[in-house]
């Protein structure tokens, strides 16, 4: 059990494998600290994926009113604490499988699928043809369906009273939020008028009034609201990044007054941004723009209620403009003032002892969104060395976000400096938000000995081995560690393990399907394709391989080829190259590699024993329309394959397709 953002002996920090063993089922493991500091933070699970079935809660520590730091007017108000937090139906392993396989399902029940069909009716299908000649998926703001959005458990609570008092016109309500959801970021806004926010991640700032701010994954933020009238409960809505979900918390006794919710968001406007700042290597190409600290939402010109409705282009498209800084400013681009973390000011001096030495150290976020692995400077925690610091020095920490996805970094044991601008009053944090192409720059004192953990604190990406060890050099023993080797295995095999999938089609002209075991970086597969005569006979290919490189779109392998059929006398048939070769009974071992081409075509070149060399080209799940998929294949042994795909469930779908040796079938694919 982790108890984020406090201040504690390393041992009691709760992170498996990293600060303690994990607790066996049916024992006890009792936690003991000093609390030395005050403020709203949280609890949760730090084992395997249990924070998503809801392991967590509130964590509030309040001042004292002898506390020099007590502030009159707020620390003394009426206070609800809330945890926003999400649930699935789905077991977690399973959502955690289904990201590495790239399922698109979730995309299907959200209604955020971008096909061809979908990109020609809004006008949009030069940008998604880009898009996919960057060999990019389609544009994704949360990676997770989710069935339901919960405050403190329930979709929608009446607070008519605090403490026995009932609510009334002029009252003010300290709230304090706690993001502990596995993978969502929520938008806060609310009803009765401006939230002010007091303070952000347990530590106090100057107060500052906003509309609307996003809380990201594991941060808190205290904000005070205004009763404006009687007999009137206002809401406080809190609705997730991708606006599909929310719920309410109604403030006040009387008549609900809703705020109006966020609207849809603009997707094709998002792929459209992201194909101007998306290199053909992968990499992020900020056009010169200086990102940081959230001041600039490369999200905003999907959103309706800065830069206008969707609606068809004018023939001006964005990929060949040259946009500025302003150009992603909702600040400036619009009334709606929403928070940033350049506005966040702490009422008393931050600084760090100034006759520390100070160790500089840089971090660049990467990512691979097709096959789900996340890293820091590409590396996952088990390949990756833990960084040694020493106690008593100035760390300072430079970190680069170089994929397309936001990450909540937060690290454990520490209140680190965030150099948003505000000098020697930078406020204290522990969670960094760090958006697509920002450089955001903290620093921290080494003050407590152990190893701490560093990560992203989207669940999913954590556990997929975006993070890093803080150790402390020279450090004594951890009790609850007494067995570093094995300690460090087990943390290893988180982002370690390997995810299956498969898939099978049940046809008219055969069986055909495939396999698939994969990790961060290796990958087993096996396709089979299976006639139900001895014309058609059967056939299996099985390859190992190795992703390589940051984006992994090379993967060298080796593999066996098994056919069998039997046509007659003379079954010789000749490829491309004018090698002969049979299907009749074959057996031969190979060594290739896999290449993703532009448009996401998956090309193969493969060598096999006996002599014969294959070249083919393969695109699998083209999105014609929200549930069609089509599949296309050709080689240079003259086979080839076209097929459709209807997905009618997550796990079933209507097919029909042609395949040269099989002919044409119809049939049902069932999938896992």
């Amino acid at each position: 059990m982790h108890w984020h953002g406090l201040f504690l002996p390393n041992k009691e920090d709760g992170v498996p494998n990293v600060t303690q063993m994990p607790i066996k089922p049916n024992t006890t493991h009792k936690y003991t600290f000093p609390i030395i500091q005050q403020g709203t933070h949280w609890y949760h699970s730090h084992f395997g994926l249990q924070e998503q079935i809801g392991m967590y809660g509130n964590f509030v520590m309040n001042k004292r009113a002898e506390d020099p730091t007590f502030r009159n007017g707020i620390d003394d108000l009426p206070t609800i604490p809330i945890v926003l937090s999400e649930w699935t139906d789905i077991k977690p392993e399973n959502v955690h499988r289904m990201l590495h396989n790239a399922n698109d399902y979730p995309a299907i029940k959200k209604g955020t699928t971008q096909s061809y069909a979908e990109a020609i009716k809004q006008g949009y299908l030069g940008v998604k043809l880009k898009n996919e000649w960057k060999r990019m998926n389609a544009m994704d703001v949360s990676d997770v369906f989710y069935d339901k959005i919960l405050m403190n458990g329930k979709q929608s609570t009446d607070v008519k009273s605090i403490d026995g008092k009932t609510l009334k016109a002029g009252d003010k309500v300290r709230l304090r939020v706690s993001n502990g959801g596995a993978s969502s970021y929520f938008w806060l806004t609310y009803a009765g008028g401006k939230i002010t926010v007091v303070a952000n991640d347990g530590n106090d700032v100057e107060p500052v009034e906003v509309d609307r701010l996003i809380i990201g994954v594991s941060e808190t933020y205290d904000v005070v609201v205004t009763i404006p009238a009687d007999k009137t409960a206002f809401e406080f809505l809190a609705t997730t990044e991708d606006r599909l979900y929310s719920a309410s918390y109604f403030i006040g006794d009387g008549i609900k007054q809703l705020i109006k919710p966020l609207p849809k968001l603009k997707y094709f406007e998002g792929m459209k941004m992201m194909n101007g700042m998306m290199k053909m290597n992968g990499d992020l190409d900020d056009m010169g723009m200086s990102m940081s600290y959230n001041q600039m939402d490369m999200n905003v010109v999907m959103y309706p209620e800065i830069t206008g409705e969707q609606k068809k282009k004018d023939g001006k498209k964005m990929q060949e403009m040259k946009m500025t800084e302003a150009d992603y400013d909702s600040n400036a681009l619009s009334d709606i003032t929403t928070l940033n973390y350049a506005m966040l000011k702490s009422p008393t001096k931050t600084i760090l002892p100034k006759d520390a030495p100070v160790r500089e150290l840089k971090f660049e976020l990467t990512g691979n969104m097709n096959r789900y692995v996340w890293s820091l400077d590409n590396k996952v925690v088990s390949e990756a060395d833990k960084i040694l610091i020493k106690k008593g020095e100035n760390v300072r920490i430079t970190i680069h976000n170089n994929s397309m996805m936001r990450h909540p970094m937060h690290l454990h044991g520490h209140d680190f400096r965030l150099l948003n601008g505000q000098e020697d009053y930078a406020p204290l944090k522990n969670v960094v938000d760090i958006m697509p192409m920002e450089t955001d720059v903290f620093e921290f004192n080494a003050n407590v000995e152990g190893d701490w953990f560093f990560h992203c604190h989207i669940l999913y990406h954590m556990m997929s081995g975006m993070g890093t060890v803080f150790s402390y050099e020279n450090q004594e023993a951890n009790p609850e560690i007494p067995n570093p080797k094995l300690a460090q295995r087990k943390l290893f095999a988180d982002d370690r393990k390997f995810h299956f999938m498969a898939e099978n089609d049940f046809a008219t002209n055969g069986n055909d399907g495939e396999a698939m075991y994969q990790s961060t970086r290796w990958s087993i597969g096996t396709e089979w394709r299976l006639g139900y005569n001895d014309m058609h006979g059967y056939e299996t290919e099985t390859h190992i391989g190795r992703y390589i490189g940051k984006m992994q779109w090379l993967m060298p392998f080796i593999g066996f080829d098994w056919r069998y059929r039997k046509m007659g006398i003379d079954t010789q048939e000749h490829n491309l190259f004018g090698q002969t070769n049979t299907k009749d009974n074959r057996a031969v071992f190979s060594a290739g590699v896999n290449y993703t081409l532009p448009m996401l075509i998956m090309s193969q070149v493969e060598v096999f024993t006996d002599g014969n060399f294959r070249l083919q080209f393969e695109r699998k799940d083209i999105p014609v329309s929200k549930r069609l998929r089509m599949s296309l294949m050709w080689n240079t042994d003259k086979e080839y394959m076209a097929g459709l795909r209807y997905i009618v469930k997550r796990n079933f779908g209507i097919t029909t397709h042609y395949d040269s040796d099989m002919g044409m079938g119809l049939g049902a694919t069932f999938n896992y």
